[in-house]
């Protein structure tokens, strides 16, 4: 018997024995950052929480803060906003700037829920107007101001959200700039509405999503689709069937819905929801995951509060 063959004999004897005994070789543990007891995600499930409200207020004008903690256990991504690029040249979040000591608090908080691996993102835009018009016709000034936001706050990505007009050739320049500053694990997504994904509607900035697909998407991390307002809705899977037959494969893009009546139209009922989500992940091993709009008001099953929702959403995506 030759040395070589002896010491694989060798070799091999030594993992039975590992096995036999219950104990794994190493290289086969998962260590710190591996996969978690009870984990069940699949890679491209998202649990994305839409974090606007900061501060709720009584009819008395008493505020109460919105804490985004609870939603370290349960979101993948938090999207925090909205930012808008003003016509006076400053940025705000909300109706502030951000370094407003009302924001202090805020801050901190999600920069522990990082530190805990949740992605915090910035969405930009939304139903104000100006932020993608003042980025279209003066993109040197505007885009300094954005950038620099994202890299003070240290933020992991950015949500363009983008419900004005604003051209293909335009959003294909942001997103390949962003793209060119941050680097690849920044996290890039855009917040089209369900019917424009489906290619029925150019609603989100006036353009084909699929054409911006085809020309950007490699600089894409995902979509975060609306399927609310009348743009869709996930009481069925009718829209999003739409959406994959445009060319969208399931891990592009996530289905986002409301998550209390009173947010907007479309909401389903959690039952409903379940069953919809049990579907999708079934027939789409890839499936994208689940955004929600909003926090502050989510409708959690008995007292789990707001972050119950994603919590259901989240346990509702295991396979």
């Amino acid at each position: 018997m030759t040395r070589r063959l002896l010491l694989s004999l060798l070799s091999v004897l030594s993992v039975l024995a590992l096995v036999v005994g219950g104990v794994a070789p190493a290289a086969a543990r998962p260590g710190p950052g591996g996969p978690k007891p009870g984990h069940l995600l699949r890679a491209h499930d998202r649990v994305v929480a839409y974090y606007q409200t900061i501060y709720t207020t009584d009819a008395d004008g008493t505020k109460h803060y919105v804490d985004p903690r609870p939603l370290a256990k349960v979101a993948t991504d938090v999207n925090v906003g909205a930012v808008h690029l003003n016509d006076d040249r400053s940025l705000h979040l909300n109706d502030d700037p951000p370094n407003d000591p009302s924001f202090d608090r805020m801050w901190a908080d999600l920069h522990a829920m990082q530190r805990r691996g949740v992605r915090v993102n910035a969405f930009v835009g939304g139903a104000a107007q100006g932020s993608y018009r003042n980025l279209a016709e003066h993109f040197d000034v505007y885009y300094p101001i954005l950038r620099d936001f994202l890299r003070t706050y240290r933020l992991d990505g950015v949500d363009l959200d983008i419900e004005e007009p604003f051209s293909l050739d335009d959003t294909v320049h942001l997103v390949r700039a962003l793209r060119h500053d941050f680097g690849p694990r920044f996290v890039i997504t855009l917040t089209p509405v369900a019917a424009d994904l489906a290619g029925l509607t150019d609603f989100s900035g006036g353009f084909s999503y699929a054409e911006l697909e085809r020309r950007a998407g490699r600089d894409i991390n995902w979509y975060n689709a609306q399927f609310y307002c009348g743009w869709g809705d996930l009481r069925t899977t009718d829209m999003y069937d739409k959406v994959l037959a445009n060319g969208f494969a399931p891990s592009r893009f996530v289905a986002g819905t409301v998550t209390n009546p009173a947010n907007c139209g479309g909401y389903v009922e959690p039952a409903t929801l379940a069953s919809v989500l049990h579907t999708l992940t079934h027939e789409h091993p890839d499936f994208g995951g689940v955004a929600g709009w909003e926090y502050f008001n989510a409708l959690g099953p008995g007292d789990t509060g707001p972050a119950g929702w994603y919590g259901a959403v989240r346990r509702d995506l295991r396979p």
